[in-house]
């Protein structure tokens, strides 16, 4: 699943999710299990031991199909 947001896009499988950032070049990976989610704040975490990074969705939508897609609560 391919999922269009205001900084790039966030492609989906049910194991990983890639964001391609609009800046060429940019992207970030990480897989299912290392991912948290915050969703007051429309955050997505990734702490995968030595790397970490977070992101902020344009909605709640957003944030629930990335879930729904990844099959995590």
């Amino acid at each position: 699943m391919v999922i269009d947001f205001s900084q790039g896009k966030i492609i989906l499988t049910p194991f990983e999710i890639q964001i391609k950032l609009s800046t060429p070049g940019s992207g970030m990976y990480a897989m299912a299990e290392d991912l948290k989610f915050i969703d007051d704040a429309l955050v997505i975490s990734a702490d995968a031991g030595s790397v970490k990074w977070s992101l902020r969705l344009d909605s709640i939508e957003q944030l629930n199909m990335i879930r729904e897609t990844l099959g995590v609560a």
